[in-house]
């Protein structure tokens, strides 16, 4: 995806992303788990920022991505087999038996192939390369119940680890009808509503009413950090692209 989600030249990706991260406040929350959008950066990073500006310094084992099957037809999740993928700021290593776990415990399958055109989970990691995390678990989720979303999360989310769930909302509605879309979505997410999430709500669903599922059981405080859209970063307001920013914390 470099070269079209984002730079693929490393001096400017760096700089990119840093110019994102010191555009929004940084505020420590100690949040378990986000909600991120995964756009161009052109569009979405603005909203990602309020995520990540909230990670610098902290201090994580692993992270946890979860994000949506765009391209390939997938039921239940997948993760990768490999140990380490690269972006132009140079590679991560892939927590192989985070990975091995899931497959044996029967919660995913080990499959390359969906992750392989991605774009969900690859943008994250310039995100988490400039602030210094360099270990992650990502999972692709397709056509999936919130249960079983949940179930797979309870294995991985341990004391160590955060996650952070991949998705964009509302797609290719005009400025107006998203923003009222989004705001219901948004709604249902700081109240830990999985079932109100539907199927035109967010490219993510999937993972992210598994999220929800999996955190209503801790009682969390779901906190909206930014909710936007595409045309707020100056594209065409026929038809944009919803985007939220999510904190989880107990």
């Amino acid at each position: 995806m470099a070269g079209s989600f984002y730079p693929a030249d490393p001096g400017e990706l760096r700089r990119s992303v840093q110019m994102l991260l010191d555009s929004v406040p940084r505020e420590a929350d100690g949040a378990f788990a986000y909600i991120v959008p995964h756009a161009g950066y052109q569009w979405s990073g603005p909203t990602a920022a309020h995520v990540y500006s909230r990670l610098a310094g902290r201090e994580v084992e692993r992270v946890v991505i979860l994000g949506p099957a765009h391209r390939v037809p997938l039921r239940g999740a997948a993760v990768p087999t490999v140990a380490r993928w690269s972006t132009p700021l140079g590679e991560v290593e892939i927590d192989v038996e985070g990975a091995r776990d899931l497959v044996a415990g029967g919660l995913a399958v080990a499959d390359d192939t969906p992750h392989a055109l991605e774009h969900s989970l690859e943008v994250q990691l310039p995100f988490l390369q400039v602030l210094g995390f360099s270990r992650v678990l990502p999972v692709c989720v397709g056509v999936a119940g919130a249960d079983a979303v949940a179930a797979l999360l309870s294995v991985v989310a341990v004391p160590g680890s955060l996650v952070l769930c991949s998705t964009d909302l509302s797609h290719y509605l005009t400025q107006e009808q998203a923003q009222r879309a989004d705001a219901v979505t948004a709604d249902a997410i700081v109240r830990l509503e999985p079932d109100r999430i539907g199927e035109r709500d967010a490219c993510g669903r999937y993972p992210l009413r598994g999220l929800l599922e999996w955190a209503s059981n801790l009682r969390p405080t779901a906190r909206l950090l930014h909710l936007a859209t595409s045309a707020d970063e100056g594209g065409p307001a026929d038809r944009v692209v919803g985007y939220a920013a999510v904190s989880l914390a107990v």
